[in-house]
C-alpha cells in the first residue's frame, strides 16, 4: 500500500509499505480522507511525541472498515467510522481521574504507531466510532474539533457551561476557526478572531465572524472588553497580552502550543483584582463521539475549513510548508481526489 511515512527525524517521504496483518481486536481500515496537523510537522522533526520512526503521520482520519479480526463483533466490513487517535494506559493517575489525555504514557495513531496517511490503518476497534452518512472529509475533522471541545471545557465555557456574551479568538487557521464556530454554534453572539493574514480575516469574514487585525488600534480600543480569550496561536506574546483585553471575571484559555521554553510575564494582581480565570488545556481528549454529533448538525460551514482535498502524493509537501500559503486551510489526503 502508499503511504507517506517517516524514515527518520526531518525525512519525509512517499513509500510502498506491506499490508497490516489483522491483529486480535483490531480492524483494517481504508482510509477515506486524513487531516493534516501542524502536530504532524511536530512529529515529523522530533518535536513532539518519543520519535517512533520509521512512522505513518496522521491523527485526523476516517475510512471504511475493511476487515476485521476473528473475535471483534462490533464492526463489520462497509462500517463508515471515524478514528479516534489518542491511546492511554488507562490506569496512571490522570487516567484514573478521567483525564485520559493527561495519561503518562499516552500514545497516539499518527505519533507513536502507524496513522491516517496510508491508503490503510490497523485501528483497535474501540478507536472508532460510526458516522453514518456523514461525509468523510468532514468526519476527519472530528479529532480537531474534539480539541476544540476539551479546551472550552477546561475553560467552563460553551454548551456545557457559561456562554459568555462575546469572544476573541486569536488564530485564523483551521483550529482556531473551529473553536470560534463552536463558540458561535454554543449561542456565543458575537465572536471575533484575530489575525495578520488578510486572506485568512477576509474567510473568517464570510463565515459570520468578526474580523480583527491583530496588533492593531482597533483590538487596544477593545481592552477589557471579551469575556472569552483564548490563543490559538501558540506565540507567547499573544498569550501575555490576553489578559489586557479579557473582562472583569472573564476567562483566558491557552490553548496554541508554545514552545517549551518560552515564558511570558503576567501581573498577579490583575488576575487577582479583576478575578479573571485562566486556563490550559492539552488538546487531546476522547471527546470523538461529541465532536461527531456537533459536525452531524454543523449546516456545512465547519466542512468550509477544508481547502484542499488532494492524493496522498500531494499532501507531501505541505509537511515543509512549501505548497502552503495565508489562504490555505485544513489540507487533507481523500482517497476520492
Amino acid at each position: 500500500m502508499k503511504a507517506i511515512r517517516f524514515a527518520a527525524a526531518g525525512v519525509a517521504g512517499m513509500a510502498e509499505l506491506d499490508m497490516p496483518g489483522i491483529r486480535p481486536g483490531h480492524a483494517l481500515v481504508r482510509v477515506r480522507a486524513a487531516g493534516l496537523c501542524h502536530t504532524d510537522i511536530d512529529v515529523l522533526h522530533g518535536r513532539y511525541g518519543s520519535g517512533a520512526f520509521p512512522l505513518v503521520p496522521g491523527h485526523e482520519y476516517a475510512g471504511t472498515i475493511e476487515a476485521v479480526a476473528e473475535d471483534v463483533t462490533s464492526v463489520k466490513p462497509g462500517d463508515r467510522v471515524a478514528v479516534d487517535p489518542n491511546i492511554p494506559c488507562g490506569h496512571c493517575p490522570a487516567c484514573a481521574k478521567g483525564l485520559t489525555n493527561l495519561c503518562s504514557t499516552l500514545k497516539a495513531y499518527g505519533v507513536t504507531e502507524n496513522g491516517g496517511f496510508a491508503e490503510y490503518s490497523l485501528v483497535a476497534v474501540d478507536h472508532l466510532h460510526g458516522i453514518g452518512d456523514l461525509a468523510f472529509e468532514t468526519a476527519a475533522l472530528a479529532e480537531p474539533l474534539a480539541c476544540v471541545l476539551n479546551g472550552l471545557g477546561a475553560a467552563g465555557v460553551g454548551a456545557r457551561g457559561h456562554v459568555p456574551g462575546n469572544a476573541l479568538v486569536f488564530g485564523g487557521g483551521p483550529i482556531g476557526l473551529l473553536m470560534a464556530l463552536s463558540l458561535k454554534a454554543s449561542g456565543v453572539p458575537k465572536v471575533a478572531v484575530a489575525d495578520i493574514s488578510e486572506p485568512r480575516l477576509a474567510f473568517a469574514a464570510s463565515l459570520g465572524l468578526e474580523p480583527l487585525v491583530s496588533g492593531s488600534q482597533d483590538i487596544a480600543a477593545r481592552a477589557r472588553g471579551f469575556d472569552f480569550v483564548a490563543d490559538a496561536t501558540g506565540i507567547a506574546k499573544v498569550v501575555e497580552g490576553m489578559i489586557g483585553l479579557t473582562t472583569d471575571g472573564g476567562t483566558a484559555l491557552v490553548f496554541g502550543v508554545c514552545p517549551p521554553d518560552a515564558r511570558i510575564a503576567v501581573a498577579p494582581f490583575e488576575i487577582f483584582r479583576r478575578q479573571i480565570r485562566l486556563a490550559g488545556s492539552h488538546s487531546l481528549n476522547r471527546n470523538i463521539p461529541q465532536a461527531l454529533a456537533i459536525l452531524s448538525c454543523d449546516d456545512g460551514t465547519m466542512a468550509k475549513l477544508v481547502s484542499h482535498r488532494l492524493p496522498l502524493g500531494e499532501v507531501l509537501p505541505f509537511f515543509a510548508k512549501s505548497g502552503d500559503s495565508p489562504a490555505t486551510m485544513k489540507v487533507q489526503f481523500s482517497a476520492e481526489a
